[in-house]
């Protein structure tokens, strides 16, 4: 198939009602060849046949558009209807006629909803027929039409297909970016936190720790942004939260680490906490360890500063559960369905990202877990479960928490 002719062919072929149209013409008129055909000045394709007459012409093939009928309905732009080639004054001496061995034949041009011209509908055959009645002209005109309007359509389509394949390739080279940006920062920051760590160790005076300090965690909070775009990107590209599972003895050592690591960020808050000793989880506890910051910092950031924050985590049998509460206005309705969306943070406290509980529910779902929230006029409270995959005891259903502030 010539490469300019795929194109036509592949829209003709993409709308499903052409083949009864065709059975339709062929129905209706009796004719025992009918076909769609991409029509230009130096070309004419066959984009859909119906062929009893063992004519020979198949779809993507093509004739010498000079030797056809066709080109002068292109060039007129109006229908050509024989019912008798031996009895047309007009035609019955014409070479068309004579090459291809038919007697009655039909051609109404087919145009682009921009009024460009594509081809015609046509059809022949070695017999007479009586094409030539209004009723015949008009229904094959309307089948025309109904092939423009289904070529609007398709087009339409192929765009919007073509315009998100683009998107979709776009955003995948983005994504990859992100991914590689986000490795290629982690460096320079790691030689940045070791140097600082280094200065601290060499006693710097009194006067330069605060300032060693707030470098700290700034570059603590830019590794934080980078971990969470780079969790993001990679649960986008289909690859999910990377998890490394092992049985951890002592989980609750990394969730206090956390804890600690935030009371030194937020010293003017109170943080309540309640761990169970020694839990022993089959995990991956450096995510569960991110987990509980996130929500934590939300809890910090989001709460009420005149109230505590509570951190209560069990484990029950085979059932893990990680709550953390702060106390403050109740989020709305509309506010709760949007929490774990990426990018999404509330118009009054929009620090970071927005990713920090898109992430959570990511490591969540990761671990076959689940999170959820409850907001009352008292306190909110998200809550994180998972069944220990280690376990071989029967489930004891939730784990309860006691109300209120722990």
């Amino acid at each position: 198939m010539p490469t300019h002719a795929i194109a036509p062919v592949y829209e003709i072929q993409r709308i499903s009602a052409v083949p009864t149209i065709l059975e339709a013409v062929a129905g209706m008129t009796g004719l025992r060849f009918v076909c769609v055909a991409h029509v230009t000045s130096d070309a004419w394709t066959a984009c859909a046949v119906l062929d009893r007459l063992d004519f020979g012409v198949k779809v993507g093939e093509g004739l010498d558009v000079t030797t056809t009928l066709c080109r002068e309905v292109r060039n007129t732009q109006q229908p050509v209807v024989i019912d008798r080639v031996a009895d047309d004054d007009v035609y019955c001496q014409h070479h068309t006629p004579k090459i291809y061995g038919f007697q009655s034949y039909i051609s109404i041009p087919i145009f682009r909803p921009n009024g460009d011209y594509f081809g015609t509908l046509c059809g022949l055959d070695p017999l007479p027929a009586k094409l030539s009645s209004t009723e015949v002209v008009a229904g094959m005109q309307a089948f025309a039409r109904l092939i423009s309007m289904q070529l609007a359509n398709e087009s339409s389509m192929m765009e919007t297909e073509m315009a998100l394949l683009d998107e979709r390739e776009t955003s995948e080279l983005r994504e990859q970016f992100i991914a590689v940006l986000g490795h290629d920062l982690r460096t320079p920051l790691s030689s940045i936190l070791t140097g600082l760590e280094i200065l601290t160790l060499r006693n710097a005076d009194a006067a330069t720790v605060p300032l060693l300090q707030r470098i700290e965690r700034s570059a603590r909070r830019i590794s934080t942004l980078i971990d969470d775009v780079v969790d993001f990107t990679r649960g986008r590209m289909g690859g999910g939260i990377a998890l490394q599972m092992r049985c951890d003895p002592a989980l609750d050592q990394t969730l206090e680490q956390v804890i600690s690591e935030l009371r030194g960020m937020y010293p003017e808050r109170e943080i309540r906490v309640e761990l169970d000793r020694d839990i022993n989880l089959q995990c991956d506890s450096a995510r569960l360890g991110q987990l509980l910051s996130n929500l934590l910092k939300n809890a910090l950031v989001h709460g009420d500063p005149a109230l505590p924050v509570s951190v209560v985590a069990r484990k029950v049998g085979g059932d893990f559960s990680i709550q953390v509460c702060n106390g403050g206005e109740p989020v709305p309705e509309a506010v709760l369905e949007k929490l774990f969306k990426p990018f999404w943070r509330p118009e009054i406290k929009r620090e970071g990202l927005g990713l920090g509980l898109f992430i959570v529910a990511e490591i969540a779902r990761s671990h076959g877990g689940g999170i959820k929230v409850d907001s009352t006029d008292d306190n909110t409270c998200f809550t994180f479960s998972m069944r220990d995959p280690g376990f071989s005891g029967e489930p004891v259903g939730e784990v309860s928490f006691g109300g209120g502030h722990a």
